[in-house]
């Protein structure tokens, strides 16, 4: 089987094989992975506990094993597949910000060779486009 690395939340785990619909890991091996628990109740981090519906219990769980991707279709988190890295990552909670706090200063040129600093802009809504030729 391919190995594959499996990205949740910072956690960085090594799976021996999984697609984007299925991830199974051993119950133990999940905390590590996702930073949430198999309780009685369903998958728990802190006060957040995530139930398991009764009526499809077998999508999520197989004995001593829980299925990350079904995890996240109940957090509503998107779940990507890069099979040329073997990389599958699992994307943030919907409407959540990927950084926090206020974004650094900066400053660049215009088209036209102007600068234009980020701070001149607090409080306005901002599009940064750029571009990389790589």
């Amino acid at each position: 089987p391919s190995m594959r690395t499996l990205l949740f939340d910072g956690h960085e785990t090594k799976l021996a094989t999984a697609s984007a619909d299925s991830i199974w890991l051993e119950s133990n091996q999940l905390a590590a992975a996702t930073g949430f628990h198999l309780e009685p109740q369903g998958f728990c981090r802190g006060e957040l506990c995530v139930p398991i519906p009764p009526s499809a219990r077998a999508r999520f769980v197989d004995g001593t094993r829980v299925n990350v991707a079904a995890l996240a279709a109940q957090l509503r988190r998107p779940v990507v597949l890069d099979d040329a890295h073997s990389v599958i990552s699992v994307g943030p909670e919907p409407g959540s910000r990927l950084a926090g706090g206020e974004a650094p200063d900066f400053t660049l040129p215009d088209f036209d060779g102007v600068q234009h600093s980020l701070s001149q802009y607090r409080g306005k809504k901002v599009v940064n486009m750029s571009w990389a030729s790589w």
